[in-house]
Parts: C-alpha cells; sequence; structure tokens
C-alpha cells in the first residue's frame, strides 16, 4: 500500500495546479487520472492518427481569457517548464447574413471603429458598456481569486486600482442598484437596453451564452463580461494547443516529486472514523493520504458514487438528498466536430482577410438565433434545424498544431445530453447514437459552408463526439463541462452548495475542487490554487493566517507606491 500526504482525484488543469501549491509547501502528492492522459477538458490530442496523422486536436477547452485574470501562470513561472502564450487579435469575428459582420479586436478604439462602419450610435454605446464591465470585472477579480468565505484573502487582492473599480461600480446606493440589478437580468435584455444593431448584439449574445444557458435567462447576465475580457487582458492560447498548459504544470508537478498515474479510476474514497484516508481504483489497489483526499471531480460524483451513504449520513444527514436534489443541471453539453482541411475557410462574401481566423469565428445570425440553440436544448431538443456555433482555426496562429499548409477547425455546437422521447436509446440511454451524431454534424458544417463555402471541399478527416461521449471521456455529470451550471444561483458562496462552498466538506480532510467549485468552469486554475490555500490553511491556521495578513499589507502598499 502506498501512502502519500494528499491524493487528488483526477488529474484536471485544477487538480495540477493545486498539487503544484501543494509540492511547493512540502507536501508529496499523488495525482490518479483515469484516462490514458491527464488533462481532463484540457488535452490536445492527435486523434484521428490513421485518417490525418499530424493533426492536433484540442478535444475540449480552446481559447484561454480568465487563467490571465490571476497569478497562477506567474506564481508558478510555468514559462519555465514550456508555457508559452499567443495573443489571439482579432479576438472575434461574427459574419451576419445581411453582409455585414462583427470584428472584435483587442484594442476596444479599432473594435468601436469597426461598429462605426455601420452605427455610430452603437459603436460610442459599445465603449460606455464595455469598460463598465471591465471596471466590474476589476472589482471581482480579488473574490475569483480567493476561497468564496475567506474575507482576509478577499480583502488581500484589492489594491487601489481595483477599490476604484469598485467604487466606480458600487460607489453609490443609485450604482449599487444599478449593478444589482444587470447581476439580476438577461443578457438579452441588458443587450438591447444598450444596442440596436443585430450584427452587434447576436455575437455579444452567444458570447453570454458560453456561460451555459439562453441569452434570455435571468442572472447570467454576467456573460456581459466574455467580450470586455478580450479586450483586457485579452485572450490567448498556448503555444501547442490547451495541452501545452497541462503539458506544462505536468513538468512542474514531476520536477517537485509529484506522482501522476494514469489509466487509475477511483472507485471508492475510503472513510475511516469519519476522516478520508485514502482512496481505492477501479483494479483494487488502495492509495493512503495522511493529510488530505482532494477531489478535482464534481461533487454529485463524490457523494453519491465514491463514497457511502452511511459516512455522508454520519457526516452531514442531509448532504446527500440536497446533492441530489438542489444542484441544477440544464441538460445543455456540447457536440464536439474537428475537422482537418486541405485548406482554411474562406468567408469570400465578407471581403475574406485571414485576421479573421485569428480569435473566435461565431455563428449568430440574431439574438432569436442564439436563444434557440440553448433553450431547445432545455426541451431535449437538438437545435440542427439552423444552426448556431462557435468555431475557431487553432491552425491560423500556430501553424504547429497540423502538418505544414494544412488546418483543423474546432467546432462547438450546443446540444441536449437527454433527448427528448429517447430515454433507454443509444449511449448510456441519451438517444445519442453513432447515426444521429454525424447527421447532426452534417447539417452544423452545411451551415458554416453557408459563410465559409469551401470548408467541404476541403475537408480531410472529421471526429464527431456527441454528448454522451464527452460526458463519458471527462466523466461529467450529464456532459456537464462546468460540473453544474454556471448561473448566478449556483456561484461563489453557492458552487456547488453554502455548506461546501469554501472546499471543504463535512467529512475531514476531504476537499474539493474543479469547475463545480468557485469561481466555476473554465481554464483559471484559480479553483486549484484556492483549494490549496484552503487546504494550507485547515492544516497550518496560524502560519498561514499570518503569511496571509503579510501578503495582503503588502499588496496593499507595493500598490500605494505603484500609483503615488
Amino acid at each position: 500500500m502506498q501512502t502519500y500526504d494528499v491524493v487528488i482525484i483526477g488529474a484536471g488543469h485544477n487538480g495540477l495546479v493545486c498539487a503544484a501549491y501543494l509540492l511547493k509547501a512540502g507536501y508529496s502528492v499523488l495525482l490518479l487520472e483515469k484516462r490514458s492522459v491527464p488533462g481532463g477538458a484540457a488535452t490536445t490530442e492527435e486523434c484521428l492518427p490513421k485518417e490525418a496523422p499530424g493533426f492536433k486536436f484540442n478535444l475540449c477547452a480552446i481559447d484561454h481569457e480568465f487563467i490571465h485574470l490571476g497569478p497562477v501562470v506567474e506564481e508558478l513561472e510555468l514559462h519555465k517548464y514550456g508555457l508559452e502564450y499567443l495573443e489571439c487579435d482579432p479576438v472575434v469575428f461574427c459574419p451576419h447574413p445581411d453582409g455585414k459582420y462583427f470584428l472584435g479586436h483587442k484594442s476596444l478604439e479599432k473594435t468601436c471603429a469597426e461598429i462605426a462602419r455601420y452605427s455610430d450610435r452603437d459603436a460610442k454605446k459599445y465603449a460606455e458598456y464595455t469598460k463598465y464591465w471591465q471596471r466590474a470585472l476589476g472589482a471581482m477579480i480579488p473574490m475569483f481569486n480567493a476561497p468564496p468565505k475567506s474575507i482576509l484573502d478577499i480583502l488581500g487582492n484589492y489594491d487601489i486600482a481595483k477599490i476604484k473599480d469598485l467604487f466606480s461600480v458600487i460607489g453609490s446606493a443609485n450604482k449599487t442598484l444599478d449593478f444589482v440589478r444587470n447581476m439580476m437580468t438577461s443578457a438579452e435584455d441588458l443587450l438591447n437596453e444598450w444596442f440596436d444593431s443585430e450584427f452587434l448584439k447576436a455575437p455579444l449574445a452567444r458570447l453570454a451564452a458560453e456561460l451555459g444557458a439562453p441569452p434570455s435567462q435571468k442572472t447570467i447576465a454576467i456573460g456581459a463580461i466574455m467580450m470586455a475580457m478580450r479586450h483586457d487582458p485579452g485572450m490567448a492560447r498556448p503555444r501547442g494547443g490547451t495541452g501545452a498548459l497541462v503539458q506544462a504544470l505536468v513538468n512542474l508537478v514531476t520536477s517537485k516529486g509529484g506522482t501522476i498515474l494514469t489509466d487509475q479510476k477511483v472507485k471508492k474514497i475510503l472513510i475511516d472514523d469519519g476522516r478520508a484516508v485514502g482512496v481505492q481504483v477501479e483494479n483494487g489497489t488502495e492509495y493512503r493520504a495522511k493529510h488530505g483526499v482532494i477531489s478535482n471531480i464534481d461533487a454529485q460524483r463524490v457523494f453519491l458514487q465514491l463514497v457511502d451513504t452511511s459516512d455522508i449520513n454520519a457526516a452531514d444527514p442531509n448532504l446527500k438528498e440536497r446533492l441530489e436534489r438542489r444542484i441544477v443541471n440544464n441538460n445543455e453539453t456540447i457536440l464536439k466536430i474537428d475537422l482537418a482541411l486541405n485548406e482554411a475557410p474562406r468567408f469570400e462574401r465578407y471581403q475574406h482577410r485571414d485576421e479573421y481566423l485569428i480569435g473566435s469565428v461565431l455563428i449568430a445570425d440574431s439574438i432569436a438565433h442564439v436563444e434557440q440553440a440553448h433553450s431547445k436544448c432545455t426541451l431535449g431538443e437538438i437545435p440542427d434545424s439552423d444552426p448556431s456555433m462557435y468555431v475557431v482555426v487553432p491552425t491560423m496562429l500556430d501553424p504547429t498544431m497540423a502538418p505544414p499548409g494544412k488546418h483543423t477547425v474546432w467546432i462547438e455546437f450546443f446540444a441536449p445530453y437527454q433527448i427528448a422521447n429517447a430515454n433507454g436509446t443509444g449511449l448510456k440511454g441519451t438517444g445519442w447514437t453513432d447515426e444521429l451524431k454525424n447527421k447532426v454534424a452534417d447539417r452544423v458544417v452545411d451551415k458554416l459552408a453557408e459563410y465559409a463555402p469551401n470548408v467541404k471541399d476541403a475537408i480531410i478527416a472529421r471526429r464527431v463526439e456527441s454528448p454522451a461521449e464527452l460526458g463519458e471521456r471527462l466523466g461529467a455529470y450529464k456532459g456537464n463541462y462546468y460540473h453544474i451550471d454556471m448561473t448566478l444561483d449556483q456561484m461563489v458562496f453557492f458552487r456547488p452548495l453554502p455548506e461546501i462552498a469554501n472546499y471543504r466538506t463535512p467529512i475531514e480532510n476531504l476537499f474539493l475542487t474543479g469547475a463545480g467549485t468557485h469561481p466555476g468552469g473554465s481554464i483559471s486554475g484559480m479553483p486549484g490554487r484556492n483549494c490549496a490555500r484552503v487546504f494550507l490553511q485547515t492544516k497550518h491556521p496560524i502560519a498561514q493566517t499570518l503569511k496571509d495578513a503579510r501578503d495582503s499589507i503588502m499588496s496593499t502598499v507595493e500598490s500605494v507606491f505603484r500609483i503615488g
């Protein structure tokens, strides 16, 4: 029986980030990954070796924004371990059916100039709108980079600039009420309040809906920050694909003495006298943990599948039922399409320029088009009669991901996990079959070809992953790559439930991290870093509190001198 200080379930990027911080603090760490490669939703793989050798595909995550809002890359010095980010600019291209298009640059001024070609009013309002949400973002960043119940950590993250942002957003009673209203409303209502032009509102709605809900849904107006972030701090991708971030983390973890074992699916968390003491994997091997077990998988799978009911009830008799009934997943997930191409897509009708393909390409014809792409999923319907999609051509920014002169295309199409009236059929009883997923993919590619007609003839090979297959590969509950929905009622102090929102659980020495914890899904590393802080605060309460207080004071002093 092998023993480590800490055992981490899942080697996704948050598990690796958490491991890195604990290794730096002197703990021995074992990560157990069910797949043959680490990374979870952040892998880059040659998944078509026969049909398209030499083509590398990002199988899930691709555009990195949130990680640039925190200190993970700098604190862990990931550039020393092989990580290099390539900045995207332009960041968004969205062709409109009437011949207009939205081209978003990193520069706010250049973006406004693009909008002004069609509407001076909307260009001016876009500048106001973006600056408001950038200030709001500045005010919220300190909360993202701290455990949600740690006031000292949160306060320590505020410098003078962020304090100014905070007061610019909630500095008076009216501003505070306006901000609360903005957070409670929907992206659709916000966009209609600010703008006139559909060519502008549609892509902003599509980005807001990346949080996994229709733009009409109340409480997800926070999705407005999605475009604001692309201006500042910007959007980037690792050279070599998202998997290059994982590889840098793996290099760091192994260099610090950490152990990563793949093909090791955890079957059970071992509990002894109310304490987590290790795990058992499917082949029966047990790994003991002297100081803690940390799960990078979601709370529902942890407590409903890996922990005995008697152990849950002994710790908290209400927790099992609350996990079963209170956590909400709206049935929306992704049908993922990867294409290997002989040539890059060309948007000839829109005076094609290769720069259109540097950032994200959004097929979003109107807010209503985006709405049906999401609302139908909730009903179990596949929104493929007129597909909306998020498209990336990674090889335009990073040619190393395909053979010379060739390209890859990454397509995200929202689809239901459970198809209506198809219970008990297809993979996992979801209704998804190989035949159906390929029919849907055909329609998606047909829609893309309406804008870039050369796409169909350029295809060398294609990979299609149904929502059921994605859920199987990631181990995601109901295919939800965010673990649980990103609505306001399941964020911050409520993620995944109030009683386990601070990474700790009622079972001693059992901790949670990953997308299902604060501040949520996406490539950020924040849940991993925050969980490591809570772990260290739990194990060394006095020393860690003094360190946090010192860091808080130093941060404030440094910001004052920078301003001065």
